[in-house]
């Protein structure tokens, strides 16, 4: 029985190998160059805010003073028994649980009927999203005379219908639900395009195999197709009305400045920092907010990604 050898493959010049490696290392350097001016943007804007930010928040600075002096966890320490500071997180929590699932749902309803129009959809989509392109300081002084409770609309339609006026910005048990109205009132028109977007991009065909399937009734086909496609963009508008939730502030500057009663995380730093100049307590106060709002984008993420369909 004959035996064939078999040549060993050729090497490779030792040339070539040094020059492939000296190509290689040209094309990172440019990827280098060009990623740079992103990178020093994301430094310079994110980075060494945060350090400092954590390093003020570490010290007892107050804004102007020529002297600061190390405290360490002092000022965490004093926002877990500052009255002001955990009642300003207790309304945050309240003001993001009416308007999360206000925001989102009624925005994915009012998608669902603007969807369907033909003729009038622009016009709805126009008014909708009208709130979002207003200046919310200059709407919540609108919404400011629209509840006064005597020279408001509101009140007055109140009165006509027999009832007391409502006090809607000194009784401090609607401080909170009378500003999440208004909050679900200025997301309303943003998450609506960006369902509207979402059920754009259904295929028309998953409609008709559903139909076929014996999904007769329209709920039949939201459950089965409409509400499954719409997952990637309910987590997206979930988690971006979650942080706008958590960052209220304009309209607690501008209806109740701050009283007791309607403080809310954002208003709590502006004070300690800039009305009261305690630079350190509210860098500190600044941390927190940034952990409440990472742990609750973070935790949405995780928990909503499983259940969405890609």
């Amino acid at each position: 029985m004959s035996t064939v050898a078999l040549s060993p493959a050729p090497a490779r010049p030792a040339g070539a190998s040094a020059s492939r490696a000296s190509r290689d290392r040209r094309m990172a350097r440019r990827g280098l160059l060009f990623a740079a001016p992103a990178g020093l943007l994301l430094l310079a804007i994110y980075l060494i805010p945060m350090v400092v930010l954590a390093g003020f928040s570490v010290t007892d600075y107050r804004l102007g003073a020529l002297s600061t002096h190390f405290v360490g966890l002092a000022n965490f320490t004093k926002a877990l028994h500052d009255a002001v500071f955990l009642r300003a997180v207790a309304n945050t929590l309240v003001y993001a649980l009416i308007v999360i699932p206000f925001g989102v749902f009624l925005a994915l309803g009012i998608a669902l009927l603007v969807h369907g129009r033909k003729r009038s959809r622009a016009f709805w989509e126009a008014a909708y999203f009208l709130p979002v392109t207003a200046t919310l300081v200059a709407m919540a002084t609108v919404w400011q005379f629209l509840l006064h409770p005597s020279l408001g609309p509101v009140n007055a339609a109140i009165k006509a219908l027999g009832f007391e006026p409502v006090a809607f910005l000194s009784n401090p048990a609607l401080l909170i639900p009378t500003m999440a109205l208004i909050g679900i009132w200025q997301i309303l028109g943003f998450n609506m395009v960006l369902f509207l977007a979402g059920l754009t991009a259904i295929p028309q065909d998953l409609y008709e195999a559903a139909r076929l399937d014996g999904a007769k009734s329209p709920v039949d086909r939201f459950f089965t197709v409409t509400w499954p496609m719409l997952g990637p963009t309910t987590l997206f508008v979930v988690v971006t009305t979650s942080i706008s939730a958590f960052k209220v502030f304009e309209t607690v500057a501008v209806l109740t400045k701050g009283r007791s009663g309607s403080e809310t995380l954002l208003y709590a730093l502006y004070l300690e920092g800039f009305e009261y100049s305690n630079t350190g307590y509210a860098a500190a106060l600044t941390l927190v907010f940034l952990l409440f709002v990472l742990i609750l984008s973070v935790g949405q993420t995780l928990y909503l990604d499983r259940k969405v369909h890609y």
